[in-house]
């Protein structure tokens, strides 16, 4: 493990919320798409399950689309803004079977402050630990994906969307099968 278990997961949440709008689809089309992606990262607290709502989760990612790929002083300013608009105030928290770990907005709080502020925090361990390096995108020719590099080895370099690395494996092998023959 590199990161404590709330950090990486908020990370592989912010991976997964780029990786909504990548190779020219758009995976949060609506409300419901948006319903539909935080079931799935079984985000909690209260939502207005409107159109602004999905919009501020919108920019939100475009925002931390731009981190991704940032250099360590912008991903800084970036965070730090995060943080400062959505009047974090860290605190340890206990709930839905999950063991002591930090939140810094309140249940109640806008949907996208509190994503904010979860990516923001996560990232900020990231930048700490003189991690960025584990941020990529996805070496795959055809794909602009996010790739969270969490191994030992830093050896991550296709994403999850789809199988870039078994496409990458399977052109690498018959290369060689052609290059033998």
């Amino acid at each position: 493990m590199v990161f404590a278990p709330d950090t990486e997961v908020a990370l592989r949440t912010v991976v997964n919320l780029i990786n909504t709008a990548v190779n020219g689809r758009e995976g949060l089309a609506s409300v419901t798409d948006l319903d539909s992606f935080l079931d799935a990262e079984g985000f909690s607290g209260s939502r207005s399950r409107d159109a602004a709502e999905l919009e501020s989760v919108l920019k939100l990612r475009r925002e931390l689309s731009a981190v991704w790929t940032a250099d360590e002083d912008a991903a800084v300013a970036t965070v730090n803004r995060l943080l400062r608009d959505a009047n974090a105030l860290p605190q340890l928290m206990k709930h839905d079977g999950w063991d002591w770990h930090l939140h810094a907005t309140a249940p109640e709080a806008p949907l996208a402050d509190r994503m904010s502020t979860e990516a923001a925090m996560a990232l900020a361990d990231v930048i700490r630990s003189k991690e960025m390096d584990r941020l990529r995108i996805c070496e795959s020719e055809d794909c602009d994906a996010a790739v969270l590099d969490l191994s030992r080895n830093r050896s991550k370099r296709y994403c999850d969307t789809g199988n870039c690395a078994n496409r990458a494996h399977v052109a690498a092998y018959r290369a060689r099968q052609a290059a033998a023959g």
